[in-house]
């Protein structure tokens, strides 16, 4: 079983940029497709959740939600064993709790219920 652990959320002025680390203990990151998703105030389910990005096992494939897509990337650094989700040009509507999440899946999508292993998440605040 895995442990993530997710960390560089921030308050970040529109227009920012931020870089969010996903870390892993248990085992390592490069058995699981791994995702990040957000979420909103006020949502606690986890079928609430937005998918923002997904990456394969071995890093080769990637996916972005349409309104992350150009602004935001997903990638692994396999050495260290983390993934990073890489966040530019933030909008106020990019705000809320980041979670990274592991999949068994090679290349899981975007669907909060593929995923079996979840972070504590967190926070991005974007505003000025």
């Amino acid at each position: 079983q895995v442990q993530l652990v997710e960390s560089g959320g921030d308050l970040v002025q529109p227009g920012g940029s931020l870089r969010l680390t996903c870390a892993a203990s248990g085992q390592t990151l490069d058995r699981y497709g791994i995702g990040w998703f957000r979420q909103a105030p006020g949502q606690e389910r986890v079928e609430e959740r937005e998918g923002v990005s997904c990456i394969s096992r071995n890093g080769d494939n990637t996916y972005y939600a349409d309104s992350v897509k150009d602004r935001f990337t997903i990638s692994r650094d396999k050495d260290k064993n983390l993934v990073y989700l890489y966040m530019n040009n933030l909008r106020p509507d990019d705000a809320g709790v980041y979670y990274c999440a592991a999949a068994t899946w090679n290349f899981p999508g975007l669907s909060p219920r593929v995923y079996e292993f979840w972070g504590q998440g967190t926070q991005v605040t974007v505003s000025s």
